[in-house]
């Protein structure tokens, strides 16, 4: 069984996306049709753009949404999937390729999403940070005992785990980490914490967003962040990806029950190659590959 997937933010570069504006008509269309949506020439900031432009939330987001969900529909008759995921932002992709939202009311909702939680950055100051070689059990302890609030944030792979807090508990925690014996354990250049309480006001302000969208019934089932299982109900899926921006990405969960499931290869729709060096560490023997037209 082929399953697809998306990815999150920290795959964007310079340049993403434009051998796809130059080479399909119909890519160029979408992406023009985006330009017109977002009230800004997204495309210039992606083709064009530094790496600092690319890093700000309300551009990182729909950058990468539009990449993976152009992509996708390039590759036309070729994209059959059985299962899809996205990690992070990449559910909302997921569910764009997957038919279940159009191309429009995706793309609005990823740009009210980073909107909402760059907002909430600024209010919080805040952070995240990747712990590299400890056990999942022993950050989620430290997590627990570090009095600020520090929270496990992505189940990216064994061994791999980002938390996500105030800063005062980031390097709390970082600190017991190192003396515990983490191989790595390190602040992210990102806005502020991701996937954790922080993100309340966020969370608040997209389910207003989401309530008033149109989810159909998706053509296969998506394996969403929150619990790493796969649904088809409009309503759970709506619900999930709310959830989504205040608890962790259970990513390797959900990996691992696509392949419990039946998947026998997974292929990356999107920029970089992050999310095929997660799955194989996950699963070494399992078959990986990017998306081409």
């Amino acid at each position: 069984m082929k399953a697809y997937v998306f990815p999150g933010q920290g795959s964007q570069f310079a340049g993403m996306g434009m051998d796809l504006y130059e080479s399909s008509p119909m890519a160029k269309e979408l992406f023009e049709k985006a330009n017109s949506i977002l009230g800004f020439r997204i495309t210039d900031l992606m083709f064009n753009g530094n790496d600092e432009d690319l890093k700000q939330t309300k551009v990182t987001q729909p950058a990468i949404f539009l990449h993976s969900t152009i992509l996708a529909a390039a590759m036309g008759s070729n994209f059959k999937p059985d299962m899809v995921a996205g990690h992070s932002l990449g559910e909302l992709s997921s569910l764009v390729a997957n038919k279940a939202l159009s191309f429009e009311d995706g793309l609005i909702l990823v740009s009210k999403r980073a909107l909402a939680m760059q907002k909430a950055c600024e209010n919080s100051p805040s952070a995240m940070a990747a712990i590299i070689g400890m056990d999942d059990a022993i950050v989620e302890n430290v997590c627990r005992t570090v009095r600020e609030i520090v929270v496990p944030a992505n189940y990216n792979c064994p061994g791999q785990i980002v938390i996500s807090g105030s800063n005062e508990g980031i390097d709390k925690a970082i600190a017991i980490l190192k003396e515990k014996g983490a191989r790595m354990a390190v602040k992210l250049a990102v806005g502020g914490a991701f996937h954790s309480p922080l993100m309340e006001p966020a969370r608040a302000e997209l389910e207003k967003a989401i309530r008033i969208t149109a989810f159909k019934k998706p053509v296969c089932p998506v394996y969403q962040n929150v619990n790493g299982e796969p649904s088809t109900d409009p309503d759970q899926i709506k619900a999930n990806l709310v959830l989504q921006l205040i608890l962790p990405v259970k990513w390797a969960q959900s990996i691992r029950k696509m392949i419990t499931d039946g998947a026998d290869s997974f292929t990356e729709v999107g920029p970089g190659k992050v999310l095929q060096g997660l799955i194989k560490k996950i699963n070494k023997d399992i078959a990986t590959g990017g998306a081409t037209i």
